[in-house]
């Protein structure tokens, strides 16, 4: 245990993180509103319209941000919950938790989004292609942690269950971010991660990395919140969770 940072032992303190989080949020929820709107501005306003697909690009200012958080959610969700198997703290089965149903909207944002892009692209809303396939199958592996965390009432096993799905699930995470260089597939390949030479218009490539930060932010905000309540619940026979209600 020594060599965990030492800010990691203050943030597994429930009550640290209940402060330094509400001191958190209102930055990070501000931040998010201004990149958010910049970003969205950017994208359907003054970027120009694609030389193939027209306007109806613009979908990728919400697809292309909502299926990168669909992964990221799901990797801190795997490693709090790695946290929380090795080292028992219970603020990383919080943040677990909380991250499921947000990492879910996302990740069915992006099938929809997903969906409605494919129809005028591919003639279809829908292909059992590799990078939709594996999606989907992303989409259960929420479904199924956070119903397991539901099924099972001791708290403590339904937290190491969890986990333990959590981290099973991670393989599908590569297979997703890879499947369009490994099968044959409609899905187009990377236009953004090609940094030497991006496939895309610097004018459409600044709007969509607003937008990439502004969701990053928005998913820690409302993890943060759904945190602090759960932690409030879980805490609520201590005393400063007392204080804190005598002071609200």
């Amino acid at each position: 245990m020594k060599f965990i940072p030492k800010f990691v032992h203050r943030l597994a303190s429930p009550k640290y993180f209940y402060d330094i989080s509400g001191r958190l949020i209102p930055w990070l929820g501000w931040i998010c509103g201004l990149l958010m709107i910049a970003g969205l501005v950017g994208g359907l306003w003054f970027a120009p319209s694609d030389y193939q697909q027209g306007d109806g690009f613009r979908i990728i200012y919400i697809h292309v941000p909502a299926a990168w958080l669909s992964m990221f959610v799901y990797m801190v969700m795997a490693g709090a919950s790695a946290i929380a198997l090795i080292w028992k703290i219970k603020m990383a089965d919080v943040i677990a938790s909380c991250s499921a149903p947000i990492g879910a909207s996302f990740t069915f944002m992006a099938l929809v989004t997903g969906s409605l892009w494919g129809k005028p692209m591919w003639g279809t809303y829908w292909v059992w292609d590799a990078r939709l396939t594996s999606e989907l199958l992303l989409l259960f592996l929420y479904l199924g942690y956070m119903g397991l965390q539901a099924a099972i009432e001791d708290r403590r096993n339904a937290a190491r269950a969890s986990a333990i799905l959590a981290l099973v699930g991670v393989v599908n995470i590569p297979i997703i971010h890879y499947s369009v260089y490994w099968w044959n597939t409609l899905h187009q390949g990377s236009t953004v991660t090609k940094f030497a030479k991006p496939s895309i218009d610097v004018r459409m490539l600044i709007p969509l990395v607003i937008m990439w930060l502004a969701f990053t932010l928005f998913y820690a905000t409302m993890v943060l919140l759904r945190a602090r309540t759960e932690v409030l619940w879980q805490e609520r026979r201590s005393q400063w969770v007392r204080e804190v209600v005598k002071s609200s």
